[in-house]
């Protein structure tokens, strides 16, 4: 066979194997949504749960989830994008940035059950801040933030030495540098690790069960050292605990999709600031 035939039966065993990926994500998401639209309404989005968690709604784990994820980010994202900042731009190539870069690959690995016990006995006892959003959010930081700090340090390796010499060429020192030139060239891509990051806080169970996470409270927090329900742990809950699972499995559906449409905001809000920030490069 030729070349050119080659080339095209490549071509056919990639696409088929892109429409499989895309045909398997649309069945699960097909499922969910054919068996938790009839659930969805007004009342079970902005209502607490009631009857044993066997009727009423989900706005409690919402407002929970929202919160978890916006502390969390608040912890990983100026961490991660400043160890980036560190590792790039400061550090060189030397042992020491091997040996964190391993040690950062290596926390990227860990099961996130381990963080979960890890932040229960750091910030919930050691530190006594009890079962509270800030200790959850303190947990969570901690799980996404390798995969902050990697995708912080591609953003900014995918930008020219150029930049940064004719900036310092200019007469503009190494910081000034990094702040007027490299991180608004690469913050468009950063928002990358903030989108996976922000995928990831938003469906973890173990971490939260540790720390932050109530098995039955339908009401709002009042401060950030207060438990909250999240849906992950409250679909876990209505999914396997004792519960009459015939009337719970519909809620259970219907929260699996609220919880997928959360995340679905919340990626395109970053996709959206990316795209912002990335004309804005552009146009300067």
């Amino acid at each position: 066979m030729g070349k050119k035939t080659d080339q095209q039966i490549a071509f056919w065993v990639f696409r088929i194997l892109g429409l499989i990926v895309v045909a398997i994500l649309c069945w699960i998401l097909g499922f969910i949504v054919w068996n938790g639209i009839g659930v969805i309404s007004w009342e079970f989005l902005t209502t607490a749960p009631t009857d044993g968690m066997t009727g009423g709604g989900i706005f409690p784990a919402i407002v929970g989830t929202f919160y978890l994820i916006i502390g969390s980010m608040i912890v990983a994202f100026p961490l991660g994008v400043m160890s980036a900042i560190y590792t790039t731009e400061y550090a060189g190539n030397g042992k020491t940035v091997r040996f964190i870069r391993i040690m950062t690959n290596n926390l990227s690995g860990i099961p996130s059950i381990i963080f979960g016990l890890f932040g229960m006995s750091l910030f919930v006892n050691t530190l006594g801040w009890g079962d509270s959003i800030i200790a959850g959010s303190f947990t969570l930081g901690l799980l996404v933030l390798p995969l902050v700090i990697r995708t912080t340090e591609e953003a900014l390796k995918a930008i020219p030495d150029s930049f940064r010499t004719g900036s310092l060429a200019l007469g503009a020192t190494k910081l000034q540098t990094i702040k007027r030139v490299i991180l608004p060239m690469a913050f468009p891509n950063i928002i990358t690790g903030l989108i996976l990051s922000i995928g990831r806080v938003s469906g973890e169970t173990a971490p939260i069960l540790f720390t932050v996470a109530a098995y039955f409270l339908p009401k709002l927090p009042t401060g950030i050292f207060d438990q909250v329900m999240a849906l992950p742990y409250h679909l876990y809950v209505i999914s396997t605990s004792g519960i009459d699972l015939n009337a719970t499995r519909p809620m259970a559906y219907g929260t699996a999709l609220v919880l997928i449409a959360i995340v679905l905001i919340m990626n395109l809000l970053a996709s959206f600031l990316r795209r912002y920030f990335g004309k804005k490069v552009k146009t300067n």
